[in-house]
């Protein structure tokens, strides 16, 4: 489904994040995001979701391959993780001058 316009999500590429739902030994541990898909509503994260991909044999593989790598999940079921608190956290967006920073709740710090 497409959409007209851009969401607003307060995950970029780069941050630390927690995922909150999904399997046991993915959960409750800090990891950095690699990429952001807002139309989609979905991020790639470090050493989640791990799928098996299938390669066809080609002239530079010509045996084919199985290559492990990461899926994207669904945005909801990830949290900004505040390093200060050392807990997830909820962001909050305020305006400064020009542009938007990004806060967490919890410790009150900005989010670089």
């Amino acid at each position: 489904m497409k959409q007209r316009f851009q969401p607003k999500f307060n995950i970029k590429k780069g941050d630390e994040v927690v995922v909150i739902t999904g399997k046991n030994k993915d959960r409750n541990t800090p990891r950095k995001v690699l990429a952001v898909q807002p139309q989609e509503s979905r991020v790639l994260v470090e050493g989640v979701n791990i799928v098996s991909k299938h390669l066809k044999p080609n002239a530079q593989n010509p045996q084919g391959a199985i290559v492990r790598e990461e899926a994207s999940i669904h945005i909801s079921n990830v949290m900004l993780w505040d390093a200060k608190a050392k807990a997830p956290s909820r962001v909050k967006r305020e305006r400064k001058e020009t542009s938007f920073v990004r806060i967490f709740k919890k410790s009150g710090e900005v989010i670089k």
